[in-house]
């Protein structure tokens, strides 16, 4: 190893909700100093919420995030159904289900084929891929028709892909027919093929970057692989229920960053697919565990860049559960449940694409005095910045270019809430 020494600053990270940098300093070929910086994260929609009457505010929080709008609306709505004692029906947990199926398809969609595919063809973007090669080309068309049904599941069940507006506290303003709900039978179908591509292309992926230091955790419910409902259960073994959540995470003050990290039983966390997947992939789908058996000896895996590979397998387990849940269930008009209280503190936990999300919601007279709101980015930000660290002094030796898109590819292996830029980062050296 050359005993090289340097600055450089990274900017306008865009793969997440805001703005993002990272300073790094080498000397005599070891990192001195890595800061990755969330400069953008703070917008204040737990203080803009209080005050609110119970009926705005999942809708307001939704627009946290236009990608993962869906998970923020779910979980703010299991806040306050918590708070003041509203059990949801059998129907509504599974049209809740569907919403959050077409969420997964359409974002971890996006993120795979859009963001991450080039890396592995080499490509600048998808844009650049050629329709002269078969591969190439099919996967390029497959972007389209895969994310296209995530998006249908979204509209049918939510009334819109993002920012859906059908559910509500207690249930859903309105429920499809049945004509609708089938209509999305053959779609779903159809995208099959196009999702074992593209599970099989990321399984090929040989890139690799370690962390054996994080532990891993997710919602884990005992009869199916869950994304709304059941207990956190982590790599080291233990069940917490969601209500105790919050007693093990650490807030840990970045004084360089805008978003707090956390810390989770005093180790760095880590949420997300891969998470979800090393902790029950036995609970997939059983079609889809069926079609994936060969690879599911992949895990529990400590490669961050197998989260790529775990998001590819949840589309095809999102695509299972809907179609199972769409043919053999009829959905029928039902009055949301009203709340019998008017006071409490309610806590939601639910797996967004991006890992484990957090609302605690205090209601006083039907209206909210205090909102906490805990996103998967934060969770993973001591963990993406380590495994920076991690990856500058493996690859110091590369020249620059090089080194920057390895740079890029770690950053882009967490996912952390996507934005609309083609490129991870601008970079400039000194």
């Amino acid at each position: 190893m050359h005993k090289i020494s340097f600055d450089l600053s990274l900017e306008d990270i865009s793969k997440i909700e805001g703005n993002a940098a990272v300073d790094v300093t080498v000397r005599e070929g070891k990192v001195t100093e890595l800061k990755f910086q969330v400069t953008g994260y703070r917008r204040f929609y737990t203080q803009a919420v209080r005050g609110k009457p119970i009926a705005a505010v999942p809708q307001h929080l939704a627009r946290i995030c236009g990608t993962c709008s869906n998970a923020h609306l779910l979980c703010s709505i299991q806040s306050i159904e918590q708070a003041l004692n509203v059990v949801p029906s059998e129907q509504t947990k599974l049209l809740r289900r569907l919403v959050v199926d077409g969420l997964m398809i359409r974002d971890h969609a996006l993120h795979l084929y859009v963001f991450s595919l080039p890396d592995l063809f080499e490509k600048d973007s998808l844009l650049d891929f050629d329709e002269h090669d078969e591969k190439q080309h099919q996967l390029l068309h497959d972007t389209f028709d895969v994310k296209g049904v995530g998006n249908d599941l979204s509209n049918v069940f939510g009334g819109r892909s993002v920012h859906a507006i059908y559910p509500t506290i207690g249930g859903f303003v309105q429920i499809p027919s049945t004509q609708e709900a089938q209509s999305l039978l053959p779609k779903l179908v159809n995208i099959r093929e196009a999702v074992l591509r593209l599970i099989e292309v990321f399984a090929a992926c040989t890139f690799r970057q370690e962390d054996n230091n994080s532990i891993f955790f997710a919602l884990y419910a005992k009869d199916h692989y869950s994304f709304l409902e059941g207990n956190l259960a982590t790599s080291d073994g233990a069940f917490i229920p969601p209500a105790e959540f919050r007693k093990h995470l650490e807030r840990v003050v970045i004084p360089y960053s805008q978003a707090s990290g956390f810390s989770f039983t005093g180790k760095r966390p880590m949420v997300g697919s891969l998470a979800r997947m090393n902790l029950h992939a036995g609970s997939l789908h059983p079609k889809t565990r069926e079609s994936v058996k060969h690879l599911l000896n992949r895990f529990p895996s400590s490669n961050i860049f197998d989260n790529n590979l775990a998001q590819a397998i949840e589309i095809l387990h999102s695509v299972d559960e809907a179609y199972d849940i769409i043919s053999s269930h009829s959905f029928h008009l039902e009055t949301p449940m009203k709340p019998d209280i008017l006071d409490g503190i309610g806590i939601g936990v639910v797996e967004a694409p991006r890992g484990t999300l957090y609302h605690q919601v205090t209601v006083q007279k039907a209206k909210v005095t205090a909102s906490e709101v805990i996103v998967p980015t934060g969770q993973n930000q001591i963990s993406i910045e380590q495994n920076l660290k991690d990856c500058v002094e493996h690859h110091i030796d590369l020249e620059r270019k090089k080194l920057e898109l390895e740079m890029e590819k770690v950053v882009r292996a967490y996912d952390p809430c996507m934005s609309c830029a083609t490129h991870f980062l601008t970079v400039k050296w000194k």
